[in-house]
């Protein structure tokens, strides 16, 4: 008789706790839902086999040009061997200049070359003094060409630059200042050479830092959106910084505090939880 009016008491309870754990699920799934929409790339370009190419301008690339200070690799090949040699004997100039990372070896190589100085000149042997300044290496390659032609008759020239580099901080897999060999670089290959995003990065919000006439430039990207690739600033330039913001639970997994405000909050409902099922 007992037993069979603790079962009468228990029975009308039982709803309250299986309510209790359906909120939680619900809460959980619905943070899940939000989460995804927040982490996808170009949300708004719609799924399809194929999506012809002028819905998605890309804005045309500008060679970069050469300014003071850049690092040049300037190889040059004439009949001789010995003149060889000593046309481009500066690229084994060491600058002490080490750009990456200890976790990436393959970034943090030296930089060596020919130094544009301050008036935009390099020091070429034998054949003296050039100014690069404000050429691209395509036009670079062609003056020095006519140069060094005068000296020795057909000579092949290549010129490129050793110290390309970006920098991409904050919520990536691997943060460090890489130098690419090619100088036709978008944000999307920056954050691919820096090992993509984090689930943690906040990628509505990416942010580009860049030196233009000595002064600096910010840009917002949001990578949520195909917009991204019709952005004038789509394509990166030497010295470009990327830093990618940490989301509210990135700030939340480090807060201390809040998780102990939140392990209290579980504690406290899983008992509450348990004293309604035992009524």
């Amino acid at each position: 008789m007992k037993s069979n009016i603790r079962s009468a008491r228990k029975a009308p309870e039982t709803p309250l706790a299986l309510m209790a754990y359906s909120a939680l699920l619900f809460g959980f799934l619905l943070s899940s839902c939000s989460t995804n929409k927040k982490i996808t790339y170009f949300q708004d370009i719609p799924d399809s086999l194929y999506i012809s190419s002028h819905n998605l301008p890309v804005n045309s690339f500008k060679d970069p040009v050469i300014q003071p200070n850049d690092i040049l690799q300037i190889t040059i090949l004439t009949l001789d061997p010995e003149a060889n040699n000593i046309l481009t004997s500066a690229n084994s100039a060491s600058f002490s200049v080490q750009p990456g990372s200890s976790n990436n070896p393959a970034a943090a190589q030296p930089i060596t070359g020919f130094l544009v100085d301050r008036n935009g000149f390099i020091e070429l042997p034998v054949v003296g003094k050039i100014k690069l300044a404000g050429l691209t290496t395509a036009d670079a390659r062609d003056s020095i060409h006519d140069l060094v032609g005068r000296f020795y008759k057909g000579p092949v020239v290549n010129v490129r630059f050793t110290n390309y580099s970006i920098t991409v901080l904050g919520e990536v897999a691997r943060p460090a200042t890489y130098v690419v060999p090619n100088e036709k670089l978008s944000i999307m290959d920056a954050i691919g050479i820096a090992g993509d995003l984090t689930i943690y990065g906040k990628r509505e919000n990416v942010l580009l830092v860049r030196d233009s006439a000595g002064q600096k430039q910010f840009v917002r990207f949001n990578l949520n959106s195909s917009a991204t690739f019709s952005s004038p600033y789509f394509y990166l330039k030497q010295g470009d910084m990327i830093y990618v913001e940490p989301n509210k639970s990135r700030i939340t997994s480090s807060d201390a505090t809040t998780n102990r405000n939140i392990t209290l909050a579980a504690s406290g409902i899983s008992v509450l939880i348990i004293l309604l099922s035992r009524l």
